[in-house]
């Protein structure tokens, strides 16, 4: 259980923040870059649920992946090290949800044949958004991982991966399930 019941701390008034291990980091690393990020995509996710009354379906999806982030973040905020206790992971069935989730949606959606801008209701370009962080995310996770000593789960990137073809769809979802997306159109404004 996590009890805050101190906001401000002024431990990070010399630029630096503790991982969940304890361990303090430049509040440029790396890893709280990433986690900073996952948290940035869980924060566009929420202006998307403002929008969604009309699809209550889609929002529990949402709900559900945005406590899925906080369990990411949790997850990049304690390193795994060898002989520490486990604590919590990403793990291989929230990606598999995902995946079904993917199935799910799609299955209502026609072929496209153009790529899509992101427009068409509010709820659609605010899930476009929340795309484009996912990206950012899974990119610095994947940076991070590569460096030394920087372990990253492969369920979590697994999880971003996915998380941004599920926003992808959901966004085609949002726009009445494809109606109201707006087509990019090569080379109309030569």
């Amino acid at each position: 259980m996590v009890i805050l019941n101190r906001i401000y701390t002024r431990t990070g008034d010399d630029g630096t923040t503790a991982l969940g291990s304890g361990e303090r980091r430049p509040k440029y690393d790396l890893r709280i870059a990433a986690y900073g990020t996952v948290d940035e995509t869980n924060a566009a996710l929420g202006v998307v649920r403002l929008h969604l009354s009309q699809a209550p379906a889609l929002d529990a999806m949402l709900g559900l992946i945005q406590n899925d982030l906080f369990d990411l973040g949790a997850d990049l905020a304690v390193p795994q090290r060898e002989g520490k206790a486990e604590r919590l992971r990403v793990l291989a069935s929230q990606v598999e949800r995902l995946e079904r989730d993917i199935d799910r949606l799609n299955a209502d959606l026609q072929p496209l044949n153009s790529f899509v801008l992101p427009g068409g209701t509010p709820a659609a370009a605010y899930l476009h958004l929340a795309r484009t962080i996912c990206r950012r995310a899974e990119r610095i996770m994947v940076e991070l991982a590569s460096q030394p000593n920087e372990p990253v789960g492969d369920a979590a990137i697994q999880y971003m991966n996915r998380l941004s073809d599920f926003l992808f769809i959901a966004s085609r979802t949002a726009n009445g399930n494809g109606v109201g997306d707006v087509l990019w159109v090569p080379g109309q404004n030569r």
